[in-house]
């Protein structure tokens, strides 16, 4: 199971290559192979079945980028560009865990 901690630690390995409101774009350091400790490909392609707001998650490896499909009204963008800066992640942290759906 990923964690709020562990999106935090993922975000570190991204930079942002396009964003609309809706569509986030972002190149991957491939030194997550090595560093990104036991989270998965498949950990990221269902983020959406566990938080709310995001819809698709779609990894292109031989590009080494993500594209996430979300809801511009459920999740601010100004909040993904924040969680890839490093930015206000109390208030990332705390819409991460509010949107959080409960997974049994």
């Amino acid at each position: 199971m990923i964690s709020t901690e562990d999106i935090i630690k993922i975000a570190d390995y991204f930079s942002i290559i396009a964003h609309t409101p809706g569509r986030l774009r972002v190149r991957v350091n491939p030194k997550i192979k090595n560093e990104g400790g036991n989270i998965t490909l498949e950990d990221i392609e269902n983020l959406p079945k566990k938080i709310n707001g995001i819809k698709e998650i779609k990894i292109k490896k031989v590009i080494a980028s993500v594209t996430i499909t979300y809801e511009p009204a459920v999740f601010e963008p100004r909040l993904w560009e924040d969680l890839i800066a490093h930015k206000n992640l109390d208030e990332v942290t705390k819409l991460i865990n509010t949107l959080a759906k409960e997974v049994v």
